[in-house]
């Protein structure tokens, strides 16, 4: 296998849209000492030999051999260190994906993380890992919700031995509980062969997909609403903001009234958190919007990212253009993943426990800095 390898995997997963939105997934070869993680914040669709991370295999390994601290903060800031002492000799000014170790323990040459919302129906719902095992029973592995990063490697690491044990090999299929999915192979042909029947067999049993046709870029009393949106953001963080309306056949039934709009009125992953915010904000009518915008930031202490008018639709929020639209991707994302959490039991938003971390972690808010 060579670089270029790892360069064409990544973008032919990277640009589309089935696997990938926004900046989410990453990918990684080994090759002898040395692990070519994908660089934090960096496009998967658009990536070339420079977008990757050249890591010391041994000071990756050397780090399971340290203590941590117990507390959140101090924990994720220590491992951060080691993870960038582990950078090899002219990578000083890149910064490896949060899940560099994880992709360093997995036995095989070459590994893609990915999004899909089509595997992220089953992950994010109420009886996901039962139906993990009826569709892939040994062939795969379920990890429970856990804090991605150094937390995540640890359970992972852990998991992986106890099937080993258990099935006398390596598991090349690991389901992420409200995250993602992990696929492993020793070349690129395994990846696609792997990725192709992971999604023929989810798709068996899809009931229905999110529909976004009759898609509207404005109408009625959503540009003014939009500007007053825009004026309400600007106020908040100091800075010119940008809003990008989404109406579509979907998003109006979504919208119709807060019961219905209760599918997307939560965080499914991390990447929906960092892009599209954790609480969307809904918004009975356009007098509302003073009284409900001043509860939500004086409570939250942050202004939202996507809004929702009753009967009109999806407004995305952001310091930029391109902020905005990420806001609305995320959220037709969400639609799908909703969607698709109908045959397995509906739908199951993270925890609060695990929303307050993503909110809060140094790492992600460097990702969407760099990302929007």
């Amino acid at each position: 296998m060579r670089m270029q390898d790892l360069v064409d995997i990544s973008r032919r997963f990277g640009a589309d849209p089935d696997y990938v939105v926004a900046g989410g997934g990453n990918t990684s070869w080994k090759d002898g000492n040395v692990l070519y993680v994908k660089g934090s914040g960096t496009s998967l669709a658009e990536i070339g030999v420079d977008g990757f991370v050249r890591m010391d295999r041994k000071a990756l390994a050397a780090i399971w051999s340290n203590r941590y601290p117990e507390e959140e903060d101090a924990r994720e800031s220590a491992v951060l260190a080691d993870l960038m002492t582990a950078r090899m000799s002219g990578e000083e000014n890149k910064r490896p994906s949060v899940e560099t170790l994880l992709h360093d323990i997995l036995p095989f040459t070459l590994v893609v993380h990915t999004h899909p919302a089509l595997v992220n129906g089953l992950t994010c719902s109420a009886q996901g890992e039962r139906a993990m095992i009826d569709l892939f029973g040994e062939e795969a592995l379920w990890i429970p919700l856990t804090n991605p990063g150094y937390i995540l490697a640890v359970v992972v690491k852990d998991a992986m031995e106890k099937y080993r044990k258990r099935t006398g090999k390596a598991c090349q299929i690991i389901f992420l509980q409200n995250h993602g999915i992990f696929v492993a192979s020793d070349a690129p042909s395994g990846i696609n062969a792997l990725y192709s029947r992971v999604m023929k067999k989810i798709r068996t049993k899809v009931t229905r997909e999110a529909d976004f046709s009759s898609v509207q870029s404005s109408f009625g009393e959503s540009e003014a609403f939009g500007a007053a949106l825009r004026v309400l953001a600007a106020a908040y963080s100091g800075s010119p903001a940008y809003s990008v309306f989404r109406r579509d056949t979907e998003t109006a039934k979504l919208v119709a009234d807060e019961a219905a709009f209760a599918p997307v009125s939560s965080a499914y992953t991390p990447d929906h958190i960092v892009y599209s915010g954790s609480d969307p904000l809904f918004v009975e009518e356009p007098a509302a919007l003073p009284a409900a915008w001043k509860a939500f930031t004086e409570g939250k202490k942050r202004a939202p990212k996507l809004v929702a008018l009753r009967g009109t639709g999806a407004f995305g929020l952001g310091g930029t253009e391109k902020a905005a639209q990420l806001a609305v991707e995320l959220f037709m994302d969400s639609a799908k993943v909703a969607a698709f959490t109908e045959p397995f039991g509906g739908p199951r938003f993270m925890t609060a426990e695990g929303i307050a971390f993503i909110n809060n972690w140094e790492v992600e808010r460097y990702r969407s800095k760099i990302s929007t």
